[in-house]
């Protein structure tokens, strides 16, 4: 009777894996008596592999000269920000004035004029005194007039002056009219050159009866 029983090969867990193909071989410990290395004896458990992710290269810090520029830039804007800023309420506030106050040019009118000395010089100069009755009228119905101490009224032939006289210091109230009498003093070194280029220019003598001029 035949015998059907068949063998079974009995693994043994423990023995070490073969080597792969390719591999260096190594003298087994039968021959040697010593023990295979660790990778070979305990074979590393395979693992996936993750891809590495790659990032961008990195960004370039901005240079000074750019963070100047933006500075600069930010500070200019601001200014003519403000300036128009500024600008708005200045005409704002120009208006409200004029809407509120309604103001007017005052008027002067000469209402006489006298010279009680018109004298020549050896030098050739003029030494002269002019009396001005003057009338300043103010129109404004909100607005007075401060007149101060460099408020002057002067005569004047062509380019030269002739003489000067300072306006007396007061205040004038709205709607107010006041007379002024001004006395002009002056030396007019200048006066005679003046007449002559006139003469020269128009063939006739602009001042005539004043000591031969």
């Amino acid at each position: 009777m035949a015998n059907n029983d068949r063998t079974q090969p009995v693994i043994d867990v423990e023995a070490p894996l073969p080597l792969p193909t390719g591999a260096p071989q190594l003298p087994s410990d039968a021959t040697t008596g010593a023990a295979l290395p660790p990778p070979y004896a305990n074979p590393p458990i395979p693992q996936r592999t993750i891809p590495l992710a790659y990032s961008g290269p990195p960004r370039r810090r901005s240079s000074c000269l750019c963070y100047c520029m933006c500075f600069l830039f930010s500070l200019l804007l601001l200014f003519l920000l403000l300036l128009l800023l500024l600008l708005a309420v200045t005409s704002v506030l120009v208006g409200i004035f004029f809407i509120f106050y309604h103001p007017k040019i005052p008027k002067y009118y000469i209402n006489s004029v006298s010279i009680p000395h018109f004298d020549r010089a050896v030098d050739a100069s003029l030494a002269m005194t002019f009396d001005v009755n003057i009338t300043a009228s103010n129109p404004n119905t909100k607005i007075g007039i401060y007149y101060k101490g460099r408020s002057h009224v002067s005569v004047w032939y062509a380019d030269t002056e002739l003489c000067r006289g300072s306006l007396p210091l007061f205040y004038q109230g709205h709607r107010n009219t006041t007379v002024m009498e001004v006395s002009l003093t002056g030396n007019a070194t200048s006066l005679l050159k003046a007449v002559q280029k006139e003469k020269r220019r128009t063939g006739s003598k602009p001042l005539v009866n004043i000591n031969g001029v």
